[in-house]
């Protein structure tokens, strides 16, 4: 039985920004001050413009992006396939790549036998995104993945048996051989399609710039839109041997930030622990950023010569506005972590993990005061350490 929705043309409701990106947000510049890395291709206007409008610095650099599919006879033999095969059970997930699938099956004038054969299928989705992609397209789903993992799904796939059934995967950019072979395993008849491909960066030294930025904790959130991209960061911090100290950097020192479950497992597998938003949207994302950065990267006190205020890598003393070093961004966090108390040498060492004597410490507290608008914020005790001057 054919399921739809009353819908006009089927691919006509498929286009159209992420719905998230137009809720409400913060306003203001209340990213200024901050440095964010983007590592996603696809739609990282909509973060960069976001972080932008905020104050925000950004790096921008794609650790992988979609290839143009040149080979589209490729993905329409594919299609013809799956047409031909008449799938019992098909799986989609994502959105853009039913759309792309979609688009290309238009071209090549079998949209209506695509429509056609997908409805006849029990169709199973990675997620509630996957999931508007296909009611969007007039068709119904029987079940989502609420974790929105490959795996989830595949096991949903395979719910009452696969011996003996066809059944049709939409990949996501690279072929999971894993949860392919659990299909195969099960006895069903595979058939997959790829509408899109992640490749390597054909120009990778803006990678590189990242990386080292990344190694030097000069950017405070590094964010991931796909699981390829995390791998695609590592890989190029490797070819630089840089991939020890980024992933230290990740660890502990600059933020990373997933959009979701899918994309976050690849960092938690490296031993980096990403902040991810409940809702694994885009929006959700540019909020849990903007969050994070304004609850842990802005602070204030009341010294004895008046207000203090940091705001990312920007120090406000008297109206004056000066830009600190991470070194020097760090000292003042901790001597304004504890207002007015004397804060050892050591303790302050800490913070500064390339300097490596109490003569390396005494030359940044020299430059941490010539970076402030006011010398005298920061002052020596005498064979103890250094204060906040509150």
């Amino acid at each position: 039985m054919t399921r739809r929705h009353p819908r006009t043309a089927w691919s006509d409701q498929l286009a159209g920004p992420d719905a998230d990106l137009r809720r409400s947000e913060p306003t203001g510049l209340v990213l200024s001050g901050f440095r964010i890395g983007v590592t996603s291709d696809r739609r990282s206007a909509d973060l960069i413009d976001a972080f932008v409008r905020r104050g925000a610095e950004v790096i921008h650099a794609p650790a992988v992006h979609i290839a143009p599919v040149e080979e589209d006879e490729i993905l329409v033999a594919d299609t013809e396939a799956i047409i031909a095969a008449r799938p019992d059970v098909v799986i989609v997930t994502t959105a853009y790549g039913l759309r792309r699938w979609i688009e290309c099956a238009e071209a090549a004038g079998l949209g209506e036998a695509l429509h056609a054969t997908l409805a006849e299928a029990r169709i199973v989705v990675r997620g509630p995104k996957a999931r508007g992609a296909v009611r969007a397209a007039g068709l119904e789903d029987d079940a989502v993945a609420a974790d929105e993992r490959t795996a989830s799904t595949i096991s949903l796939a395979l719910e009452g048996g696969a011996n003996g059934r066809v059944v049709a995967v939409q990949l996501h950019g690279h072929e999971d051989v894993e949860q392919l072979e659990r299909l195969r395993s099960a006895g069903a008849i595979v058939h997959t399609v790829a509408p899109y491909r992640w490749v390597r960066p054909t120009d990778e030294s803006r990678l590189g710039r990242l990386c080292a930025a990344i190694a030097a904790r000069e950017v405070d959130v590094v964010t991931f839109t796909s699981a390829p991209a995390v791998d695609g960061l590592v890989s190029a911090a490797g070819q630089l041997g840089l991939d020890g100290v980024v992933l230290d950097a990740l660890r502990c020192g600059v933020t990373a930030a997933a959009v979701g479950p899918v994309t976050a497992e690849p960092l938690l597998d490296l031993g980096v622990n990403p902040i991810v938003p409940e809702r694994f949207r885009m929006g959700a994302l540019i909020r849990l950023v903007i969050e994070h950065l304004t609850m842990n990267g802005v602070s204030e006190v009341e010294t004895a010569l008046g207000r203090l205020v940091v705001h990312g890598r920007t120090v406000t003393f008297g109206g004056q506005t000066a830009t600190l070093s991470r070194g020097a961004r760090a000292m003042l966090g901790a001597l304004m972590s504890e207002p007015g108390a004397v804060l050892s040498r050591e303790r302050l060492l800490d913070e500064l993990p390339d300097a490596e004597s109490e003569h390396a410490l005494d030359m940044a507290v020299s430059r941490l005061r010539a970076a402030l608008p006011e010398r005298d914020l920061v002052q020596t005790v005498v064979r103890r350490g250094y204060r906040l001057n509150v």
